[in-house]
This record gives C-alpha cells, structure tokens and sequence, in this order.
C-alpha cells in the first residue's frame, strides 16, 4: 500500500529531531499491503480491521508507537514496554535503532493481521 496522503503531508511538515527515523517507522508498518494509514490521535495511525498502532510525535526523545491492543500480539518482539491496560510502546531512540528491530516490528505488524483474521 502506499501511505495515505494525510499521512504524507503530516510527515513532510512535521518538525521532529527524529524525523528520519519516524519515516523509517512509518515506511516499515505501511509496507504491509494489508495495513491502511491516516492521521488520528494527533500522529500516523495505523489499522487493519481495528486500530493496530499510532505514532505520537508529541514526545521528542525518541519515536514512540503505541500498540493500542498489544495484548492481542503473540509472541516477544523485542522493542515493546507493556503500557498496561493491554497497550505496549515501542521506543525507537534513533534511525540505527528503528532498521535493528525493523524485523520485529514487521512480525508484530503480521501478527496482529493474523489475530485479526481469527
């Protein structure tokens, strides 16, 4: 899929020391054909079926993906913080850390179409 055109235009204007590795997140999450993209809770949000992941650029010490449902993913992937409530955050404090688990994030991105599909 390509990314949304919301979601293009909120990346070319967002001011972030991170931006480059926001990018690379995005990139990576939206690689997945199955997953659609628009801009909600004020960042890049991702879904397929349900809300799956959304971006908060508020925060400026790293690039933050909240995982809304992580409960629901099987498996240890590495880079998400149980959040509680079900949630878990992935903190990417750099490029060089976002393309280390650039796999991981993959796998958690497939696994919730799995679990979505159940």
């Amino acid at each position: 899929m390509s990314i949304s055109e919301k979601i293009t235009t909120f990346m070319t204007t967002i001011d972030h020391p991170l931006k480059g590795a926001m990018e690379k997140v995005v990139e990576i999450i939206s690689s997945n054909p199955q997953i659609s993209g628009d801009i909600k809770w004020g960042g890049p949000s991702f879904k397929y079926k349900e809300d799956m992941a959304t971006l908060n650029p508020k925060i400026k010490n790293y690039v933050i993906v909240v995982f809304h449902k992580a409960a629901l993913l099987n498996g240890n992937y590495g880079f998400l913080e149980d959040a509680g409530k079900g949630k878990a955050y992935g903190k990417f404090y750099s490029l060089s850390d976002v393309l280390k688990n650039e796999s991981a994030l993959k796998q958690a991105v497939e696994n919730w179409i799995d679990v979505m599909n159940k």
